[in-house]
């Protein structure tokens, strides 16, 4: 698989991943019971077998299963994977997420939990996973630099940010890499983020660049989801929503039929194509489900092609909140 930089405007160079990532969340939380632990384990290397060198997680999933779990899989190709986890969460060993929590002390100690829970010796991106407004991120972003000083963090990443907290934060350690919800259906990073981070030479890593499945066109308006799956809480995801929504995925659809392809690929395609700097990271529970998003990478989609699918989001207006309310609350967004 082609490979992208990401932080290529920093001094030395930047951090380089597949074109596409994989985003590892699914296999632990949010979408109710999925494959076994060796089933998962699998997938993941098959994963390295077909060209993905990006893998991403957070002590926030499961919590703590998910390191665990990346962990083990990763081992034999260590040397081959880039890993990134998250910090920012005061996170008790019970697993009860008690709030934001990324005062220096805790980032360090949180640091060396995820090492050990990675079986691991550096971290290779390691992520502010939301922003604490309660405390300064110049004291955020110098205990991420303590830790690279000290050789257990690599890359400084963060997650959900605003322009201006990304420009203080590069101010203090280069961020490497900024992570966000980006796809056809949620365009927030653009405008000041991406304007930001290109101007600057920071990569961005886009999550949930499906729509957490609905950008497949394997979700219909009357898809029931299993008990446990988070998307049956989510407002773009009731069946009001959905049924507006749908419009994007039908006009998707029909852009894929004529280009002999899929629209989760017509999808993960057109966000490679908004930079080279972009990286975009599907999660995945199922090979075929990931040999599918891994074909978007030999897509290749011409000036017309994105003037159409850019004229097709255009054309809808996207119904729902991304995250319950109780969850854009604790998530700060």
């Amino acid at each position: 698989m082609d490979k992208r930089v990401l932080g290529n405007g920093l001094p030395g160079g930047g951090l380089e991943v597949s074109a596409i990532g994989f985003g590892c969340m699914g296999m632990s939380m949010a979408y109710g019971p999925g494959p076994d632990r060796a089933d998962n384990i699998k997938l993941l290397r098959d994963a390295v077998e077909l060209g993905v060198t990006l893998f991403d997680t957070a002590e926030l999933y499961g919590p703590f299963h998910n390191e665990v779990l990346v962990g083990e899989a990763l081992r034999p190709v260590r040397d081959q994977v880039v890993i990134a986890t998250k910090f920012a969460f005061d996170i008790t060993p019970d697993g009860k997420n008690h709030g934001p929590n990324s005062q220096p002390e805790h980032v360090k100690r949180v640091a060396d939990e995820c090492l050990a829970r990675l079986g691991i010796d550096a971290i290779d991106l390691f992520y502010q996973h939301r922003v604490d407004p309660n405390v300064p991120i110049e004291d955020t972003a110098g205990a991420v630099k303590d830790l690279i000083e000290a050789g257990k963090v690599r890359h400084f990443g963060m997650s959900e940010a605003s322009a201006a907290t990304i420009r203080r934060a590069h101010a203090v350690h280069p961020v490497t890499a900024v992570q966000g919800e980006y796809s056809l259906w949620e365009r927030g990073p653009e405008g000041a983020v991406l304007t930001t981070l290109e101007e600057l030479g920071i990569g961005f890593v886009a999550y949930s660049p499906l729509g957490r499945g609905f950008l497949t066109g394997k979700i219909a308006v009357d898809t029931e989801f299993a008990a446990g799956d988070f998307r049956n809480s989510v407002p773009r995801f009731a069946a009001e929503s959905r049924s507006v929504n749908m419009a994007l995925v039908e006009l998707m659809a029909d852009i894929a039929t004529r280009k002999g392809t899929t629209t989760a690929q017509i999808a993960l395609a057109w966000l490679l194509a908004r930079k080279p700097w972009i990286v975009p990271i599907p999660g995945t529970r199922h090979l075929d489900r990931l040999t599918e998003n891994l074909g978007a990478a030999d897509l290749v989609l011409t000036p017309d092609d994105l003037a159409e699918i850019a004229a097709a989001s255009d054309a809808v207006t996207i119904q729902g909140a991304r995250y319950p309310e109780a969850a854009m609350k604790s998530l700060g967004l």
